[in-house]
């Protein structure tokens, strides 16, 4: 960056202050100054700091609608970071009916896009492995939005270790849970990333990263080495970078969660992430307990709902102090 007029004449300054000082004789030093070692070399100049990518007029487009969308939902009381408190009680009853939505029933066909599922006689789905998460930015994302991502998705990450006592780490060794943070300019390659990730993907299941519309702030994406399985061992999920700060950290908690096996929204779940009433932006503590119950490991994958069930209702009373 050029000096600004009062930097240039600063600098004068002190260039004349300095030729003055060179007319006169310096005096004798007294008998005790140690002599000072001149450097070997002049200090390097302060490197200029990288460029910020450059964005089309369509990612900044997206960037201010994306912008009146965080600022119309905080005007009317929504995306709650507190979650959940006295005005939003719920019972162990009301936790397994949740649980019974969001984590057995599926909100899309398997493996076939964004079309909807009218499957009431879902599974449990839930990782047995360590999971390994790793975060990747696309071009067009400056380094100072990477190092925010990057940070709040490590601090979710250890917190969703805490919660479900399972192996959730921050790993760039082998990872399996790749979290993407892309702008729209960088969306022409996304689908060749997921397609080399999972080679296996099937082309309907590719289809949703196809001309993604602006209302799909973010998604997830999970697979299981076994054709039609439920023990998970690959999950993608995919952020816009054109979000604002708490849009992007509210993708975080909702999509890495999901990717669990919590996978499905309900508008009875209060307070909860997993309902597309935006109330919360953060994962609660409802929501907690229902990945609590999910990785217990009582709970196998591919159980069925009347398998699962009793069980998730052991469990439930367990954590909310009994049933009621």
């Amino acid at each position: 960056m050029r000096p600004g007029r009062w930097g240039t004449r600063a600098a004068l300054v002190l260039t004349a202050i300095a030729a003055l000082s060179a007319c006169d004789p310096a005096p004798p030093a007294p008998p005790d100054t140690k002599p000072q070692a001149r450097p070997d070399r002049p200090a390097p100049s302060p490197r200029k700091p990288p460029e910020a990518p450059r964005r089309s007029e369509a990612s900044q487009a997206l960037e201010q609608y994306y912008n009146r969308v965080q600022a119309d939902l905080l005007s009317r009381g929504l995306l709650r970071t507190d979650g959940g408190g006295v005005d939003t009680p719920f019972t162990d009853a009301m936790l397994v009916r949740n649980f019974e939505r969001i984590a057995l029933e599926e909100e899309y066909v398997r493996g076939a896009g964004f079309r909807p599922s009218s499957d009431r006689d879902g599974r449990v789905k839930k990782w047995t492995q360590p999971v390994r998460v790793t975060a990747e930015f696309g071009a067009s994302v400056d380094a100072p939005s990477r190092r925010r991502d990057a940070e709040k998705l490590a601090g979710y990450v250890a917190r969703l270790a805490r919660v479900t006592g399972h192996s959730i780490t921050m790993s760039d060794a082998s990872p399996n849970f790749h979290v993407l943070f892309m702008g729209e300019d960088d969306m022409a390659g996304v689908k060749p990333r997921v397609k080399q990730l999972v080679p296996e993907a099937s082309d309907a299941s590719l289809s949703i990263f196809d001309r993604l519309p602006r209302a799909i702030h973010c998604l997830v994406i999970a697979f299981s080495d076994r054709q039609g399985g439920y023990d998970y061992d690959q999950a993608i999920a995919l952020i816009r970078a054109e979000h604002p700060d708490l849009l992007t950290q509210s993708c975080i908690h909702e999509e890495v969660a999901q990717g669990l096996g919590v996978g499905n929204d309900s508008p009875s779940a209060r307070p909860s992430i997993f309902n597309d009433d935006d109330e919360f932006a953060l994962l609660t503590t409802h929501d907690e307990l229902l990945l609590r119950i999910l990785y217990d490991p009582r709970l196998r994958p591919g159980m069925t709902k009347d398998e699962a069930l009793p069980i998730a209702a052991e469990i439930a009373a367990g954590l909310t102090g009994g049933p009621s």
